[in-house]
């Protein structure tokens, strides 16, 4: 019998961040801490979940268009202009998807021809890479750095393009480092980008959670809007990770055909998360803002905690995690990572989950409550001043 399965999906690793999720849910141990998940503490507020039960109690179970429902591509349009400044045509160049991660897909596929490069400045999402790869496209890594804030250089950029670069994934605000790109960084990289031609796949599914600075999206500045897809959703503002549900946006053209990709392959996105997103969009201001202030309380308190054991920590200011380095410890990552979750029972990812420049590093969410990061930090710290103590004698 011949192999059933494509070389191509074989090579590709699993995702590290389920590694250890899988390793906690077998452990079944209630006393395990897992920091290690990306997903709000908090129910999806109660309008935006009403919203959904009445469209259900309205019979609203059809099939929307495949780009989705018209009343919440106009909402989209109108949050970004609010927001971020760029204006987008409901008709033609917003597309619903099932999560940021099918936008993500589609970018790829509708855009690279084999062998074509990408640029993914890492530590990045874990999908990026896959995705690249099952659109035939060629990774290239640009390793970012602690002492620049994590944040991607023009010079880093320019030393990595080639004349078969045709995308940069831009993964703004970061996951899993926390950093943000403002516009001063922004502008060099814009520039780069025309100068050579390169579209810009921008994911900003972390853009309404930054701390002290807001949000700006490489779209807004001058020559970009063009040549770039804009990818968000709900799932990490609106507290929505459950209903699946996100967006790309993009020139007609490009969007046409990441349209035809869907068509084929998802028809459309679920239609009672449509009809919930649109109350998000029209009224969920507050919510995210509340949600905010909470994880930017719990930000502080752990950027401060893990300085507190000796540990160096860079400062996010997005997204919901926090990147230490625990180099001094003499560990790698997954040795880390692996001896905690045994004799403290804290699950944490790796930094090495989201790129090899993750070595030296762990990514811990703090979408967990105080009460639980206070818990976690107290066996970390714990940990760590025996290991430390256990490399002194």
């Amino acid at each position: 019998m011949r192999n059933p399965l494509g070389k191509k999906i074989v090579d590709i690793k699993p995702s590290g961040i389920r590694k250890f999720f899988d390793i906690v849910v077998e452990m079944n141990d209630p006393e395990v801490i897992s920091l290690g998940v990306g997903e709000p503490d908090f129910d999806t507020p109660w309008h935006v979940r009403e919203e959904g039960i009445y469209s259900l109690e309205k019979g609203r179970t059809f099939y929307t268009s495949n780009a989705g429902l018209m009343e919440l591509k106009v909402e989209i349009d109108r949050y970004l202009k609010r927001k971020c400044g760029v204006s987008y045509d409901p008709a033609n160049e917003i597309l619903v998807t099932v999560g940021g991660s099918e936008a993500i897909d589609l970018a790829m596929r509708a855009m690279l021809d084999p062998g074509d490069e990408v640029i993914l400045p890492e530590p990045c999402y874990v999908s990026y890479k896959p995705c690249v790869i099952l659109a035939d496209g060629v990774p290239v890594t640009i390793p970012l750095q602690e002492k620049n804030e994590f944040k991607l250089t023009a010079e880093e950029l320019e030393a990595a393009i080639t004349d078969k670069t045709k995308i940069l994934v831009l993964p703004f605000p970061n996951n899993p480092t926390g950093s943000v790109m403002t516009r001063e960084d922004l502008e060099p990289i814009a520039k780069l980008c025309i100068e050579h031609d390169i579209f810009v796949v921008s994911d900003e599914i972390y853009g309404a959670l930054t701390y002290g600075t807001d949000h700006v999206t490489i779209a807004s500045l001058p020559g970009m809007w063009e040549r770039t897809v804009l990818i968000n959703g709900f799932s990490k503002a609106y507290a929505m990770t459950g209903w699946r549900l996100g967006y790309a946006c993009a020139p007609a053209e490009i969007l046409a055909q990441m349209l035809k990709i869907h068509q084929f392959a998802i028809m459309c996105a679920p239609t009672t998360s449509q009809y919930a997103a649109v109350e998000a969009m029209r009224n969920g201001d507050d919510d995210v803002e509340m949600m905010r202030e909470a994880y930017n309380q719990r930000r502080r308190f752990l950027v401060h905690t893990f300085r507190e054991m000796g540990l160096d920590c860079f400062e996010p200011f997005g997204a919901f995690y926090i990147f230490p380095s625990i180099k001094s410890t003499g560990m790698t990552s997954d040795e880390f990572a692996e001896k905690l979750l045994k004799e403290e029972k804290v699950a944490v990812v790796p930094g090495t989950a989201f790129g090899d420049s993750g070595e030296g590093f762990l990514r811990i969410s703090y979408a967990y409550s105080l009460e639980e990061l206070k818990t976690a930090t107290e066996r970390i710290a714990r940990f760590v001043a025996n290991h430390r103590a256990f490399r002194e004698q």
